[in-house]
């Protein structure tokens, strides 16, 4: 597997406030990454340190083979939407692409001023009376004109309405497809990451709680439902990641290899959103259950 983003033990503090904590992950090239977690989880700080806009205080971080933003090669080589989509107001489309042209050695114009043509904006067109869909595609098209490796986008969809964000994402996956960019997708709106994603990270109180591609994922997650009984009784191999009990039943959530089989359970598999809801919930009570010193 080649990686494109290896990370081992990076993290970030501001001050008192740990933003991200022993991150050690690798992201294999040619994937569409979804990057979930709460907010305050470290997901803007984990984009922000893999373009180079801010250093780590520990740990490492290489992206596409060479220290984040370490060269103007280096900067060429990974593309970054944030999530205001920023663009220039007073400007026009026109200008924007030309800005791009200046500043991006690898720009592709017949690719940015295509994609403009078959989004049907006009390039004489101030960016500052385009609507929020239309300014996230104009982001999304600078980003991806400079002909990236990796692609990262900071929850560009979260402002925008269920039809601009699926125009926005039916524009990434067909960029994706044509071009093979790997790309890293963060978001809170997991229906819209079950959709166009192929590998997930969740990230919760600054730390990585669950990382690998969604298929062996979804495939390694279940709920099972019994008569009545306590953790301890499962087999060996399952790990409980949580359990409720009525009086007479009890419903675990749980991961294990294979789909062990009993008459006398329920076994169902979890879907995306269960997953990452499950993961978020653990990692939530993992550090409430911390002492105050280990949490400062």
């Amino acid at each position: 597997m080649t990686a494109i983003l290896e990370a081992i033990g990076l993290g970030k503090r501001y001050g008192r406030r740990q933003a991200l904590s022993d991150c050690t992950l690798t992201v294999p090239a040619g994937r569409v990454v979804g990057l979930v977690g709460p907010n305050g989880a470290g997901k803007s700080t984990l984009l922000q340190l893999a373009c180079g806009l801010i250093a780590p205080t520990s740990g490492t971080i290489e992206v596409v083979g060479g220290r984040p933003a370490a060269d103007a090669a280096q900067l060429a080589k990974v593309g970054f939407v944030a999530q205001d989509t920023p663009t220039y107001t007073g400007l026009s489309i026109a200008d924007h692409l030309h800005l791009g042209a200046r500043l991006n050695p690898t720009w592709d114009k017949g690719l940015a001023e295509g994609r403009i043509r078959d989004l049907g904006l006009d390039p004489a067109q101030r960016v500052g009376r385009l609507s929020g869909g239309q300014r996230a595609q104009v982001a999304l098209t600078l980003a991806v004109a400079k002909r990236p490796e990796l692609l990262i986008l900071d929850e560009p969809v979260a402002a925008l309405d269920p039809l601009a964000r699926r125009e926005f994402l039916q524009g990434l996956m067909e960029h994706v497809a044509e071009h093979g960019t790997t790309v890293i997708l963060s978001s809170h709106l997991v229906s819209d990451l079950e959709r166009v994603c192929d590998h997930l990270i969740s990230l919760v109180a600054s730390r990585v709680q669950l990382a690998g591609d969604v298929d062996d994922l979804v495939s390694t997650h279940f709920r099972l439902t019994t008569a009545r009984r306590d953790a301890e009784s499962l087999p060996k191999g399952m790990r409980v990641l949580q359990a409720t009990h009525t009086e007479r039943q009890s419903t675990f959530l749980v991961r294990a290899g294979t789909a062990l089989h009993d008459p006398a359970w329920v076994l169902e598999p979890l879907d995306l959103e269960d997953l990452v809801l499950t993961y978020m919930a653990e990692g939530r009570t993992a550090t409430a259950t911390k002492t105050p010193e280990a949490q400062r």
